[in-house]
């Protein structure tokens, strides 16, 4: 052979081995006989064993899983017209929309049309369709793209911002629908998955696990206990379900918790049963209609525990009553603790909202308080929630008589003067009602955020409407005891406060 020849096949080969090497089995030593039929591999028995397989549940569920598109005109805009940044957006959570729609467009002669892209499901086989209220807020038109790949313009059923549910219907028959699960089984623990179109990529399957239930939504959202998991969710899936492990649906997939805007671990789920509930009433009205109390509330700490004689600090503190409200008319009194409702334990704060908006307007509810340290149960008619319903402070009389030494006041960390009638005037405050305070000068009440130009309307349960009036009911408060004090900011929102007398 040719020297020149032989060194050129040689350096084909050396070429050629490391490919073969990657494409058959490491373990064969030599090639099989031409003349035996090479047998098809038998699949090599997994090294790991006993680990969730969800490749039956997404062949089953994925049909009914839709990606969704909602065309948005500049008028549309659901911010309002105003110009925002969302990097200063305060707000504990992001929504999280397709790619190419982050703000809505602003107005204008060269404005553009939005585009919002998420997920949804099918809940019914004559075409009904459920995804949230922020992918379809605003549209003008909505294209709901099947798993088969046909495309359907939905029309809009209604929807509610509160839960953040939307209704679609397509006009189709026998389309896959998906089995509705009780979120109210659910555990923290529990495997559950996702499918939806994050960042337009459809049909895309995540998993995780129930991290924790009853989660608040903040501002806005305070009548949605959601559900928090660590499945990966990311723009685009908004509205997609969330599924336990029998393909059922526990949960639509709305939110994350992030200072990114992308996934970091948190997401959260509106739990179905509640979806559900907003879908009925959607279908058969148009809206959603919440029962209303009428209070205002905050949290109970160990502090306000202590001065309140509780035993823990469970329930939900009453710093306002709405005048012929739901809770007026049932007697519910500023400084009530309210513990349940219907029977279910309200653990916190955040807890009231929910157990009370799920209850239809006229509902007849038993609401437990702790009033004085003592326990009693009040039956209250619910009222209607509305959008533009106001906090008011009823006013109470006080004989407003000169001011006395501070000396009580002092012990909390505080200066105060009395009010004069203009000032009241001013702050929308009634006849003799309130205590300005003028000084803060205990870490203490600092760190309770109290400041000047704020008034202290209570001591307790007691009103006050004089230094005086605040001075004899803060003398019966010994010296290392917790006073609670019910006091307003200018802008009107009223909230109680524990201080500990001689604490500094």
């Amino acid at each position: 052979m040719n020297p020149r020849v032989r060194n050129h096949l040689f350096a084909a080969l050396a070429l050629t081995a490391p490919l073969v090497a990657c494409a058959r089995d490491p373990q064969a030593a030599a090639p099989p006989s031409p003349a035996v039929a090479a047998a098809p591999a038998a699949s090599a028995a997994p090294l790991v064993t006993g680990l969730p397989d969800f490749t039956r549940l997404v062949e089953r569920v994925a049909p009914g899983v839709v990606n969704i598109e909602a065309r948005i005109s500049p008028r549309a805009s659901a911010r309002g017209g105003e110009e925002i940044d969302e990097e200063q957006i305060p707000e504990i959570f992001r929504r999280f929309f397709g790619p190419g729609f982050g703000m809505p467009n602003q107005p204008g002669p060269n404005a553009m049309p939005g585009r919002s892209v998420g997920s949804g499901f099918i809940i019914s086989d004559d075409g009904y369709v459920l995804t949230n209220h922020h992918v379809v807020d605003g549209a003008d038109a909505i294209t709901v793209r099947l798993d088969d790949r046909r495309e359907l313009q939905a029309k809009l059923v209604g929807s509610d911002e509160a839960y953040d549910v939307a209704v679609l219907k397509l006009d189709a028959r026998d389309l896959p629908s998906l089995r509705l699960g009780n979120s109210a089984a659910l555990r923290p623990g529990q495997w559950v998955v996702a499918i939806g179109s994050p960042l337009g990529l459809e049909q895309s399957v995540t998993a995780g696990i129930v991290s924790a239930l009853g989660r608040s939504g903040g501002r806005g959202q305070q009548y949605v206990p959601f559900i928090q998991t660590d499945v990966a969710i990311n723009r685009g899936n908004s509205g997609g379900p969330l599924l336990n492990t029998s393909g059922e649906v526990v949960g639509i997939n709305s939110q994350i918790l992030s200072n990114s805007g992308g996934y970091m671990g948190v997401s959260f789920a509106i739990p179905i049963d509640l979806a559900m509930s907003a879908v009925e009433q959607i279908k058969k009205t148009g809206k959603v209609s919440r029962g209303m109390l009428g209070v205002t509330i905050q949290p109970v700490d160990a502090a306000k525990a202590k001065a309140l004689g509780l035993p823990s600090s469970s329930g939900a503190l009453v710093n306002n009553v709405e005048p012929d409200s739901a809770a007026d008319k049932g007697g519910i009194e500023v400084g009530d603790v309210i513990t349940s409702v219907n029977g279910q334990p309200v653990h916190s704060n955040a807890d009231l909202p929910p157990l009370v908006g799920m209850l239809p307007p006229g509902t007849k509810a038993k609401i437990g308080v702790v009033r004085d340290g003592k326990p009693r149960e009040l039956s209250v008619t619910l009222g209607e929630l509305t959008t533009d319903a106001q906090r008011v402070a009823a006013a109470t009389d006080d004989d407003g008589r000169p001011a006395a030494p501070a000396s009580s006041a002092a012990l909390l960390g505080l200066r105060v003067a009395d009010l004069d009638a203009q000032s009241r005037r001013q702050l929308g405050l009634g006849a003799g009602e309130g205590v300005r305070i003028t000084g803060v000068d205990s870490a203490e009440a600092r760190e309770a955020g109290l400041q000047p130009g704020m008034v202290v309307l209570s001591v307790g349960r007691t009103p006050v409407g004089s230094v005086a009036a605040l001075e004899r009911q803060l003398a019966g408060i010994g010296k290392g005891e917790v006073a609670m004090l019910l006091v307003r900011t200018p802008n009107g929102a009223s909230s109680f406060v524990a201080l500990t007398v001689g604490g500094g």
